[in-house]
């Protein structure tokens, strides 16, 4: 197998439907690109991504609060921002626990 060890890519990703779909190469890896340009622009729309049975992209806003310098001790401002979590399904956290 080609993959990188511990890590799945986009190259793979297109290498199993280019496999089991019997897409070109250019095809498979158009697609994984669509889905993934999808992806990235309902979040940055503020939309959160659910994938039934693998998990959920979900958008927090964290306001403004007052951090602290862990070397000075000094506080400071943190300016308010979006962040971006994953919660996996039950069902991949099943897969996850049991191996596979």
């Amino acid at each position: 197998m080609m993959r990188s060890v511990g890590t799945l890519t986009r190259a793979d990703l297109a290498e199993t439907i280019n496999r089991k779909m019997g897409f070109s190469r250019a095809e498979s890896l158009a697609l994984v690109e669509s889905i993934l340009a999808k992806m990235c622009e309902a979040m940055a729309d503020g939309e959160n991504v659910k994938i039934s049975g693998f998990g959920s992209f979900i958008l927090r806003n964290k306001r403004e609060r007052i951090g602290r310098n862990p070397k000075t001790g000094v506080e400071v401002p943190i300016t308010p921002r979006r962040v971006l979590t994953f919660r996996s399904s039950q069902k991949l956290k099943d897969r996850i626990a049991h191996g596979g």
